[in-house]
This record gives C-alpha cells, sequence and structure tokens, in this order.
C-alpha cells in the first residue's frame, strides 16, 4: 500500500453495523509512500495507523 500526503483512507468497518472510518494522511512516517501514517479522522482526532487489508486508499486528485 502507498499513500501520499492529502490522500484519503477509508477503513470499512470489521463487524456487522459498524461504520467506515474516513481518514486523511497528513504524514507518511515510512520510506517511499509506504506505512505507517498519520491520519486525521472526520472528528478530528489523529492517529498513527498501519493499515490493514479492511483499508482502500484514495489517491487525491492532480491538478
Amino acid at each position: 500500500m502507498q499513500a501520499s500526503v492529502g490522500d484519503t483512507l477509508l477503513v470499512h468497518g470489521r463487524i456487522v453495523g459498524q461504520h467506515d472510518h474516513v481518514a486523511e494522511v497528513v504524514e507518511v512516517l515510512g520510506s517511499a509512500g509506504e506505512p505507517p501514517y498519520r491520519v486525521k479522522f472526520d472528528d478530528g482526532h489523529e492517529a498513527v495507523l498501519s493499515p490493514g487489508p479492511d483499508t482502500v486508499v484514495q489517491h487525491k486528485e492532480q491538478a
């Protein structure tokens, strides 16, 4: 998995009834775009995340 600052991570819920979580990549801590990432979630909290197979990268649009 590779991501850049500004990309969005969509973390799917793991159990029935659990909502998906959306987080914006604010810092790439690994080399060459690899995890871990410092992310900011919709509710404003930040965390360091090493995404699993339940996560999809949505790359930001290139202008």
